[in-house]
Protein backbone atom coordinates (compact mmCIF):
# COMPACT_ATOMS: atom_id res chain seq x y z
CA UNK A 1 0.00 0.00 0.00
CA UNK A 2 1.33 3.42 -0.92
CA UNK A 3 0.58 6.85 0.54
CA UNK A 4 -2.73 8.43 -0.37
CA UNK A 5 -3.70 12.08 -0.57
CA UNK A 6 -6.91 11.10 1.21
CA UNK A 7 -5.07 10.18 4.43
CA UNK A 8 -4.49 12.87 7.04
CA UNK A 9 -1.45 11.81 9.05
CA UNK A 10 -0.53 12.87 12.56
CA UNK A 11 2.16 12.56 15.20
CA UNK A 12 1.20 13.17 18.81
CA UNK A 13 3.52 13.82 21.73
CA UNK A 14 2.58 13.50 25.41
CA UNK A 15 -0.16 11.16 24.19
CA UNK A 16 -1.10 9.85 27.65
CA UNK A 17 -3.75 7.14 27.61
CA UNK A 18 -5.08 8.27 24.23
CA UNK A 19 -7.77 10.88 24.90
CA UNK A 20 -6.54 13.23 22.19
CA UNK A 21 -5.51 10.34 19.93
CA UNK A 22 -9.03 8.87 20.07
CA UNK A 23 -10.59 12.22 19.21
CA UNK A 24 -8.23 12.91 16.31
CA UNK A 25 -8.75 9.35 15.05
CA UNK A 26 -12.50 9.94 15.06
CA UNK A 27 -11.93 13.20 13.15
CA UNK A 28 -10.19 11.23 10.40
CA UNK A 29 -6.50 11.44 11.28
CA UNK A 30 -4.25 8.39 11.04
CA UNK A 31 -1.43 8.31 13.57
CA UNK A 32 2.15 7.67 12.50
CA UNK A 33 3.56 7.92 16.02
CA UNK A 34 2.27 8.33 19.57
CA UNK A 35 4.93 9.37 22.10
CA UNK A 36 4.36 8.88 25.84
CA UNK A 37 6.78 8.71 28.77
CA UNK A 38 4.50 6.96 31.29
CA UNK A 39 4.91 3.19 30.76
CA UNK A 40 1.36 2.36 31.90
CA UNK A 41 -0.14 4.88 29.46
CA UNK A 42 2.09 3.64 26.64
CA UNK A 43 0.91 0.10 27.40
CA UNK A 44 -2.68 1.34 27.25
CA UNK A 45 -2.06 2.77 23.77
CA UNK A 46 -0.32 -0.37 22.56
CA UNK A 47 -3.02 -2.68 23.93
CA UNK A 48 -5.94 -0.84 22.37
CA UNK A 49 -4.24 -0.44 19.00
CA UNK A 50 -3.51 -4.17 19.05
CA UNK A 51 -7.01 -5.26 20.03
CA UNK A 52 -9.51 -2.82 18.48
CA UNK A 53 -10.58 -3.37 14.88
CA UNK A 54 -11.06 0.34 14.21
CA UNK A 55 -7.34 0.88 14.91
CA UNK A 56 -6.14 -1.62 12.29
CA UNK A 57 -4.42 1.14 10.25
CA UNK A 58 -2.35 2.17 13.28
CA UNK A 59 -1.62 -1.47 14.00
CA UNK A 60 0.27 -1.57 10.68
CA UNK A 61 1.77 1.88 10.46
CA UNK A 62 1.91 3.57 13.89
CA UNK A 63 4.79 3.41 16.37
CA UNK A 64 3.89 3.77 20.05
CA UNK A 65 7.08 5.17 21.55
CA UNK A 66 7.42 4.65 25.28
CA UNK A 67 10.01 7.21 26.28
CA UNK A 68 10.99 10.83 26.80
CA UNK A 69 9.77 13.12 24.01
CA UNK A 70 13.06 15.00 24.32
CA UNK A 71 14.75 11.90 22.89
CA UNK A 72 12.17 11.38 20.13
CA UNK A 73 13.63 11.53 16.61
CA UNK A 74 11.18 12.01 13.75
CA UNK A 75 13.53 13.16 10.98
CA UNK A 76 17.20 12.43 11.71
CA UNK A 77 19.46 15.44 11.19
CA UNK A 78 22.70 13.62 11.97
CA UNK A 79 24.13 10.44 10.38
CA UNK A 80 24.29 8.49 13.65
CA UNK A 81 20.61 9.08 14.48
CA UNK A 82 17.77 6.76 13.48
CA UNK A 83 14.15 7.78 13.06
CA UNK A 84 11.70 6.48 15.65
CA UNK A 85 8.94 6.74 13.01
CA UNK A 86 9.64 3.29 11.59
CA UNK A 87 6.38 1.50 10.83
CA UNK A 88 5.15 4.48 8.81
CA UNK A 89 7.91 3.82 6.31
CA UNK A 90 5.92 0.80 5.12
CA UNK A 91 3.09 3.20 4.26
CA UNK A 92 5.15 6.11 2.95
CA UNK A 93 7.65 3.94 1.12
CA UNK A 94 10.46 6.05 2.60
CA UNK A 95 11.46 8.05 5.64
CA UNK A 96 9.06 10.77 6.73
CA UNK A 97 10.19 14.05 5.19
CA UNK A 98 9.75 17.67 6.19
CA UNK A 99 6.40 19.21 5.22
CA UNK A 100 4.73 15.84 4.64
CA UNK A 101 2.92 15.39 7.97
CA UNK A 102 -0.64 16.70 8.23
CA UNK A 103 -0.76 17.41 11.98
CA UNK A 104 1.59 17.64 14.95
CA UNK A 105 -0.44 17.49 18.17
CA UNK A 106 0.30 17.37 21.86
CA UNK A 107 -1.20 17.92 25.27
CA UNK A 108 2.00 19.25 26.81
CA UNK A 109 2.26 18.97 30.62
CA UNK A 110 -0.21 21.15 32.52
CA UNK A 111 1.46 21.64 35.95
CA UNK A 112 3.61 24.60 34.81
CA UNK A 113 0.41 26.57 34.10
CA UNK A 114 -2.20 24.98 36.36
CA UNK A 115 -3.97 26.96 39.08
CA UNK A 116 -3.51 23.90 41.28
CA UNK A 117 0.28 24.26 41.10
CA UNK A 118 2.90 26.99 41.49
CA UNK A 119 2.42 28.26 37.90
CA UNK A 120 6.15 28.50 37.21
CA UNK A 121 5.46 28.49 33.47
CA UNK A 122 8.65 28.63 31.38
CA UNK A 123 10.73 28.15 34.54
CA UNK A 124 9.15 24.76 35.26
CA UNK A 125 11.31 21.84 34.12
CA UNK A 126 8.15 20.12 32.87
CA UNK A 127 7.41 22.86 30.33
CA UNK A 128 7.46 21.16 26.93
CA UNK A 129 6.39 24.08 24.73
CA UNK A 130 10.04 24.45 23.62
CA UNK A 131 10.07 20.81 22.54
CA UNK A 132 6.89 20.99 20.49
CA UNK A 133 8.21 24.17 18.84
CA UNK A 134 11.41 22.29 18.01
CA UNK A 135 9.39 19.44 16.48
CA UNK A 136 7.26 21.91 14.51
CA UNK A 137 10.51 23.32 13.09
CA UNK A 138 11.81 19.83 12.29
CA UNK A 139 8.60 18.44 10.77
CA UNK A 140 6.90 21.57 9.36
CA UNK A 141 3.50 19.83 9.50
CA UNK A 142 0.55 21.41 7.78
CA UNK A 143 -1.06 22.11 11.17
CA UNK A 144 -0.11 22.20 14.83
CA UNK A 145 -2.49 21.62 17.74
CA UNK A 146 -1.43 22.15 21.37
CA UNK A 147 -3.70 21.55 24.37
CA UNK A 148 -3.18 22.78 27.91
CA UNK A 149 -5.03 23.98 31.01
CA UNK A 150 -6.97 27.23 31.01
CA UNK A 151 -4.25 28.76 33.22
CA UNK A 152 -2.00 29.26 30.17
CA UNK A 153 -4.40 32.09 29.24
CA UNK A 154 -3.75 33.95 32.51
CA UNK A 155 -2.31 37.46 32.24
CA UNK A 156 0.94 36.37 33.88
CA UNK A 157 1.71 34.16 30.85
CA UNK A 158 0.89 36.76 28.17
CA UNK A 159 4.55 37.34 27.31
CA UNK A 160 5.18 33.61 27.01
CA UNK A 161 2.11 33.14 24.79
CA UNK A 162 3.30 36.00 22.60
CA UNK A 163 6.72 34.34 22.32
CA UNK A 164 5.18 30.99 21.32
CA UNK A 165 3.04 32.71 18.70
CA UNK A 166 6.03 34.66 17.38
CA UNK A 167 8.06 31.47 17.06
CA UNK A 168 5.27 29.98 14.96
CA UNK A 169 4.10 32.90 12.83
CA UNK A 170 6.77 35.58 13.26
CA UNK A 171 6.66 38.87 15.09
CA UNK A 172 8.14 40.66 18.06
CA UNK A 173 8.31 39.02 21.47
CA UNK A 174 10.52 38.83 24.53
CA UNK A 175 12.92 35.93 24.52
CA UNK A 176 12.13 33.94 27.72
CA UNK A 177 15.78 33.42 28.63
CA UNK A 178 16.77 37.08 28.51
CA UNK A 179 13.55 39.09 28.68
CA UNK A 180 14.84 41.13 25.72
CA UNK A 181 12.35 41.87 22.95
CA UNK A 182 13.39 40.88 19.45
CA UNK A 183 11.96 39.96 16.06
CA UNK A 184 11.38 36.29 15.20
CA UNK A 185 11.03 35.13 11.60
CA UNK A 186 8.62 32.34 12.53
CA UNK A 187 8.07 28.92 11.01
CA UNK A 188 5.54 29.92 8.38
CA UNK A 189 2.34 29.37 10.39
CA UNK A 190 -0.72 31.44 11.08
CA UNK A 191 -1.86 31.08 14.69
CA UNK A 192 -5.63 30.73 14.87
CA UNK A 193 -5.71 32.12 18.41
CA UNK A 194 -5.78 30.30 21.75
CA UNK A 195 -9.35 29.21 22.40
CA UNK A 196 -10.72 27.97 25.71
CA UNK A 197 -13.17 25.14 25.09
CA UNK A 198 -15.47 23.78 27.80
CA UNK A 199 -15.77 19.99 27.69
CA UNK A 200 -19.40 20.02 28.82
CA UNK A 201 -20.28 21.89 25.58
CA UNK A 202 -19.27 18.79 23.63
CA UNK A 203 -21.24 16.09 25.42
CA UNK A 204 -18.68 15.41 28.15
CA UNK A 205 -20.45 15.20 31.56
CA UNK A 206 -17.74 17.30 33.19
CA UNK A 207 -16.72 20.93 33.66
CA UNK A 208 -13.26 20.85 32.09
CA UNK A 209 -12.11 24.04 30.35
CA UNK A 210 -9.07 23.47 28.13
CA UNK A 211 -6.96 26.01 26.26
CA UNK A 212 -6.19 24.92 22.70
CA UNK A 213 -3.81 26.53 20.23
CA UNK A 214 -4.23 25.78 16.53
CA UNK A 215 -1.71 26.97 13.95
CA UNK A 216 -1.93 26.21 10.23
CA UNK A 217 0.87 26.64 7.72
CA UNK A 218 0.28 29.81 5.70
CA UNK A 219 0.75 28.12 2.33
CA UNK A 220 -1.93 25.59 3.34
CA UNK A 221 -4.38 28.06 4.85
CA UNK A 222 -4.17 30.58 2.03
CA UNK A 223 -7.62 32.07 1.50
CA UNK A 224 -9.31 29.55 3.81
CA UNK A 225 -10.44 30.25 7.35
CA UNK A 226 -10.19 28.01 10.39
CA UNK A 227 -13.47 27.97 12.33
CA UNK A 228 -13.49 26.89 15.97
CA UNK A 229 -16.07 24.21 16.84
CA UNK A 230 -19.19 25.29 18.69
CA UNK A 231 -21.23 23.54 21.36
CA UNK A 232 -22.84 20.31 20.18
CA UNK A 233 -25.87 20.41 22.45
CA UNK A 234 -27.13 20.55 26.01
CA UNK A 235 -24.77 19.41 28.80
CA UNK A 236 -24.97 15.75 29.82
CA UNK A 237 -25.56 15.30 33.54
CA UNK A 238 -23.77 12.82 35.76
CA UNK A 239 -27.13 11.16 36.38
CA UNK A 240 -27.63 10.48 32.67
CA UNK A 241 -24.00 9.50 32.13
CA UNK A 242 -23.66 7.10 35.07
CA UNK A 243 -27.23 5.89 35.66
CA UNK A 244 -26.88 2.55 33.88
CA UNK A 245 -23.41 1.76 35.26
CA UNK A 246 -24.46 2.66 38.80
CA UNK A 247 -27.45 0.29 38.65
CA UNK A 248 -25.19 -2.49 37.34
CA UNK A 249 -22.84 -2.00 40.29
CA UNK A 250 -25.66 -2.42 42.82
CA UNK A 251 -27.46 -5.21 40.91
CA UNK A 252 -25.48 -8.18 42.38
CA UNK A 253 -26.44 -7.06 45.89
CA UNK A 254 -30.07 -6.35 44.98
CA UNK A 255 -30.34 -9.96 43.78
CA UNK A 256 -29.12 -11.37 47.09
CA UNK A 257 -32.26 -10.35 48.96
CA UNK A 258 -32.48 -9.72 52.69
CA UNK A 259 -30.63 -6.97 54.52
CA UNK A 260 -27.96 -6.61 51.82
CA UNK A 261 -30.59 -5.99 49.15
CA UNK A 262 -32.39 -3.45 51.32
CA UNK A 263 -29.12 -1.60 51.96
CA UNK A 264 -28.26 -1.68 48.26
CA UNK A 265 -31.71 -0.32 47.33
CA UNK A 266 -31.43 2.44 49.93
CA UNK A 267 -27.97 3.48 48.70
CA UNK A 268 -28.91 3.35 45.01
CA UNK A 269 -32.12 5.33 45.57
CA UNK A 270 -30.19 7.94 47.57
CA UNK A 271 -27.69 8.34 44.73
CA UNK A 272 -30.50 8.61 42.15
CA UNK A 273 -32.27 11.24 44.24
CA UNK A 274 -29.15 13.38 44.70
CA UNK A 275 -28.01 13.07 41.08
CA UNK A 276 -31.47 13.89 39.70
CA UNK A 277 -31.81 16.93 41.95
CA UNK A 278 -28.44 18.16 40.72
CA UNK A 279 -29.80 18.34 37.15
CA UNK A 280 -31.87 21.35 38.23
CA UNK A 281 -28.84 23.38 39.29
CA UNK A 282 -27.29 26.03 37.05
CA UNK A 283 -24.48 23.62 36.12
CA UNK A 284 -27.07 21.01 35.01
CA UNK A 285 -25.59 18.34 37.28
CA UNK A 286 -22.33 18.14 35.39
CA UNK A 287 -19.29 16.77 37.23
CA UNK A 288 -16.41 18.94 38.46
CA UNK A 289 -13.04 18.57 36.76
CA UNK A 290 -11.43 15.16 37.23
CA UNK A 291 -7.93 15.49 38.63
CA UNK A 292 -5.41 12.85 37.66
CA UNK A 293 -2.90 13.94 40.25
CA UNK A 294 0.80 13.24 40.41
CA UNK A 295 2.87 10.18 41.20
CA UNK A 296 4.35 12.25 44.02
CA UNK A 297 1.05 12.40 45.88
CA UNK A 298 -0.50 9.25 47.39
CA UNK A 299 -3.40 7.34 45.86
CA UNK A 300 -6.17 8.48 43.60
CA UNK A 301 -9.05 10.69 44.70
CA UNK A 302 -11.42 13.04 42.91
CA UNK A 303 -9.61 16.25 43.66
CA UNK A 304 -9.27 18.95 46.35
CA UNK A 305 -11.90 19.83 48.96
CA UNK A 306 -13.98 21.98 46.63
CA UNK A 307 -14.19 19.17 44.06
CA UNK A 308 -15.08 16.63 46.74
CA UNK A 309 -17.89 18.92 47.93
CA UNK A 310 -19.21 19.18 44.36
CA UNK A 311 -19.13 15.40 44.00
CA UNK A 312 -21.01 15.09 47.29
CA UNK A 313 -23.87 17.14 45.83
CA UNK A 314 -23.99 14.56 43.03
CA UNK A 315 -24.30 11.75 45.58
CA UNK A 316 -20.72 10.53 45.02
CA UNK A 317 -17.94 10.16 47.56
CA UNK A 318 -14.75 11.76 46.23
CA UNK A 319 -12.31 10.42 48.81
CA UNK A 320 -11.01 7.66 46.57
CA UNK A 321 -11.65 5.39 43.61
CA UNK A 322 -13.69 2.20 44.01
CA UNK A 323 -12.59 -1.30 43.15
CA UNK A 324 -14.29 -3.22 40.36
CA UNK A 325 -17.06 -5.58 41.52
CA UNK A 326 -14.73 -8.58 41.31
CA UNK A 327 -11.99 -6.86 43.32
CA UNK A 328 -14.55 -5.44 45.72
CA UNK A 329 -15.77 -8.96 46.55
CA UNK A 330 -12.23 -10.31 46.75
CA UNK A 331 -11.02 -7.50 49.01
CA UNK A 332 -14.32 -7.20 50.88
CA UNK A 333 -14.42 -3.47 50.15
CA UNK A 334 -18.17 -3.21 49.41
CA UNK A 335 -18.83 -0.97 52.40
CA UNK A 336 -16.09 1.42 51.31
CA UNK A 337 -16.96 1.30 47.60
CA UNK A 338 -20.77 1.31 47.58
CA UNK A 339 -22.43 1.49 50.97
CA UNK A 340 -20.90 4.46 52.74
CA UNK A 341 -23.17 7.30 53.91
CA UNK A 342 -21.42 9.76 51.60
CA UNK A 343 -22.46 7.76 48.55
CA UNK A 344 -20.64 5.34 46.25
CA UNK A 345 -17.16 6.05 44.98
CA UNK A 346 -16.56 6.02 41.24
CA UNK A 347 -14.88 3.06 39.58
CA UNK A 348 -12.15 3.53 36.99
CA UNK A 349 -14.70 2.66 34.30
CA UNK A 350 -17.07 5.37 35.53
CA UNK A 351 -14.28 7.93 35.63
CA UNK A 352 -13.60 7.07 31.99
CA UNK A 353 -17.27 7.76 31.17
CA UNK A 354 -16.99 11.15 32.90
CA UNK A 355 -13.92 11.90 30.75
CA UNK A 356 -15.68 10.90 27.52
CA UNK A 357 -13.70 7.76 26.68
CA UNK A 358 -15.43 5.09 24.56
CA UNK A 359 -16.49 2.07 26.59
CA UNK A 360 -14.23 -0.32 24.62
CA UNK A 361 -11.04 1.57 25.53
CA UNK A 362 -9.15 -0.39 28.18
CA UNK A 363 -6.52 0.95 30.57
CA UNK A 364 -3.33 -0.76 31.76
CA UNK A 365 -1.72 -0.78 35.18
CA UNK A 366 -3.18 -0.85 38.68
CA UNK A 367 -6.26 1.06 39.78
CA UNK A 368 -4.40 4.25 40.72
CA UNK A 369 -2.32 4.21 37.53
CA UNK A 370 -5.47 3.75 35.44
CA UNK A 371 -7.31 6.54 37.19
CA UNK A 372 -4.39 8.94 36.73
CA UNK A 373 -4.31 8.19 33.02
CA UNK A 374 -8.01 9.02 32.80
CA UNK A 375 -7.87 12.09 35.03
CA UNK A 376 -4.98 13.64 33.08
CA UNK A 377 -6.54 13.06 29.66
CA UNK A 378 -7.91 15.46 27.04
CA UNK A 379 -11.58 14.46 26.61
CA UNK A 380 -11.91 12.59 23.29
CA UNK A 381 -15.10 14.40 22.16
CA UNK A 382 -13.39 17.79 22.49
CA UNK A 383 -10.31 16.56 20.63
CA UNK A 384 -12.61 15.16 17.92
CA UNK A 385 -14.37 18.52 17.49
CA UNK A 386 -11.10 20.45 17.15
CA UNK A 387 -9.62 17.75 14.94
CA UNK A 388 -12.64 17.89 12.62
CA UNK A 389 -12.25 21.66 12.30
CA UNK A 390 -8.57 21.24 11.38
CA UNK A 391 -9.35 18.37 8.98
CA UNK A 392 -11.95 20.52 7.22
CA UNK A 393 -9.30 23.12 6.43
CA UNK A 394 -6.69 20.59 5.30
CA UNK A 395 -9.13 18.77 3.03
CA UNK A 396 -10.46 22.02 1.61
CA UNK A 397 -6.89 23.11 0.90
CA UNK A 398 -6.24 19.86 -0.97
CA UNK A 399 -9.33 20.36 -3.08
CA UNK A 400 -8.39 23.99 -3.76
CA UNK A 401 -4.88 23.08 -4.78
CA UNK A 402 -6.03 20.32 -7.10
CA UNK A 403 -4.71 17.60 -4.83
CA UNK A 404 -1.11 18.60 -5.48
CA UNK A 405 1.56 16.49 -3.82
CA UNK A 406 5.12 17.33 -2.98
CA UNK A 407 7.18 19.06 -0.32
CA UNK A 408 5.97 22.19 1.38
CA UNK A 409 6.78 25.39 -0.45
CA UNK A 410 8.73 28.16 1.20
CA UNK A 411 6.73 31.36 1.00
CA UNK A 412 8.24 34.71 0.03
CA UNK A 413 9.67 36.24 3.15
CA UNK A 414 9.68 32.90 4.99
CA UNK A 415 13.18 31.87 5.99
CA UNK A 416 14.59 29.07 8.04
CA UNK A 417 14.76 30.16 11.69
CA UNK A 418 18.17 31.18 12.89
CA UNK A 419 20.41 28.61 14.49
CA UNK A 420 20.06 30.49 17.76
CA UNK A 421 16.27 30.02 17.79
CA UNK A 422 16.50 26.27 17.17
CA UNK A 423 19.35 25.89 19.63
CA UNK A 424 17.23 27.71 22.23
CA UNK A 425 14.40 25.23 21.76
CA UNK A 426 16.73 22.26 22.07
CA UNK A 427 18.38 23.67 25.15
CA UNK A 428 15.16 24.63 26.93
CA UNK A 429 13.39 21.39 26.01
CA UNK A 430 16.11 19.42 27.76
CA UNK A 431 16.31 21.42 31.00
Amino acid sequence: MGPSDDVLTSIEICAGAGGQAIGLHKAGFKHLALVEIDPHAAETLQGNIKNLDEWSWERKYCDVISGDVNEFVAIPDEPHLESHVKKAQKYLGKLLSQGELSLLAGGVPCPPFSHAGKQLGKDDERDLFPRILELADELRPKAVMIENVRGIKDAKFEEYRTYIEARLQGGRAKRPETGIEEHFEGLGYEVCEWEVLEASDFGVPQLRPRAVLVAIRKDVLGDLKFVWPTATGSPVSVFRALGESMELRYEPYLKKGGDVARLARECLDRWIDNAQKAENRKDFGVAPTLVGGSKKHGGADLGPSRAKAAWSLLGVSGVGVANSHEDSVKKRSQDRDLFRDGGPMLTVEQAAIIQGFPDNWKFSGGKTAQYRQIGNAFPPPVAAAVGKAIADVLLAARERDGRKSGPAEVLPGQVTPTFADSADDRSRARV
